[in-house]
């Protein structure tokens, strides 16, 4: 540790020490991925008795509670190490309230199944945690590639996002008085940004540490991973009927208007058909296939060639808008009028 580091932190804590911060990792049926990330945060060069690590099983299943107790086992020196199996309300941000509200620190420190914590992590995040900070957000680094895939490269979005919880800290009287994560948001998506936008309409300051990184390598993806991601946009209403002004400063200002486009071209070209307005429906088919050349052509700009990549490419520009814009209505639906 640094000597600023060393001031604030006693080199040597007795047993019975409160910690200076926990780790709270959320996960669901991924122990090998896990297992990475949890032998980075053991060996973080942060005295073991000043900080635990929660392991908080959505699952949750067997495999995950045996990586986690060997790993237990293999560091006996190191920090406590707990598994906390989910019970109640599922999904990341259920996860995290979980951990929070088990863990024994006034900082809590979130990161996600999937990182490799820096060995520094810990020391930098804590070091950024001066008043009047409630909150810390981190560095992400996701490394793409030569010619990524449009997944690849969509998903690496996630490194320039102002506030994530793969890398954030914040302490435990705000994440009280805003009430932690809201629970409705039962998938990773968006429910780091609820955190934030609560943080920010409470005037709780939230500040950067770029020194504090993880590493986020992108997991390989399925065939057509793009159209079942789709799903997670209708967390986007929720979101803009929680916090409208926050939602178009920081996320989006107006509706897609291009997904809308290519949407009501198919819509049109099917009811055509259907009424058998042969015009119409060969105009608006054809203007869908347009709009969808012009799609598919600027997402192949610059990622891969290969041909199972192309075709992937081809179908998800097919769908994505249409299912886009489908989950948007469901979301109204679900959470509010509101149009992401």
């Amino acid at each position: 540790m640094d000597d600023r580091a060393s001031k604030r932190l006693p080199a040597c804590p007795a047993a019975d020490t409160t910690p200076v911060v926990s780790v709270v990792v959320p996960t669901l049926r991924r122990p090998g991925l896990l297992s990475r990330c949890l032998k980075a945060l053991l060996t973080q060069e942060f005295p073991p008795g000043l900080y635990e690590i929660l392991v908080c099983d959505d699952g949750p299943d067997d495999c995950t509670e045996r990586e986690v107790r060997a790993l237990a086992r293999a560091h006996p020196h190191g920090p406590e190490l707990q598994y906390l199996p989910a019970t109640g309300a599922r999904g990341p941000a259920a996860a995290r309230n979980r951990g929070w509200r088990r863990a024994r620190s006034e900082i809590i420190a979130f990161t996600d199944d999937d990182t490799v914590p820096h060995a520094d992590w810990l020391k930098q995040g804590v070091l950024a945690m001066t008043p009047p900070a409630s909150a810390v957000s981190g560095r992400i680094v996701m490394p793409l590639p030569t010619q990524p895939t449009d997944y690849e490269r969509d998903a690496a979005g996630l490194a320039d996002a102002e506030f994530a919880t793969a890398n954030c800290f914040v302490r435990r009287r705000a994440l009280l008085s805003v009430g932690g994560f809201d629970t409705r948001f039962t998938s990773a998506w968006r429910e780091d940004s609820d955190l934030h936008f609560a943080l920010l309409e409470n005037d709780l300051v939230v500040v950067r540490c770029p020194l504090a990184q993880v590493l986020h390598p992108i997991r390989p993806a399925r065939f057509g991973a793009g159209l079942a991601m789709q799903r997670k946009v209708m967390f986007d209403t929720l979101l803009l009927s929680k916090y409208p002004d926050l939602y178009r400063e920081r996320i989006r200002r107006g509706p897609p208007w291009f997904y809308l486009a290519v949407t009501s071209a198919a819509v049109v070209a099917v009811v055509a058909l259907v009424l058998r307005l042969w015009w119409l429906a060969g105009g608006a088919g054809l203007l869908w296939l347009v709009l969808t050349a012009i799609f598919f052509r600027r997402r192949a700009q610059g990622t891969s060639s290969r041909i199972r990549d192309r075709l992937d490419l081809a179908l998800t520009s097919a769908l994505v808008p249409l299912l886009s814009i489908g989950w948007r209505l469901v979301g109204m639906a679900r959470f509010g009028p509101r149009f992401p």
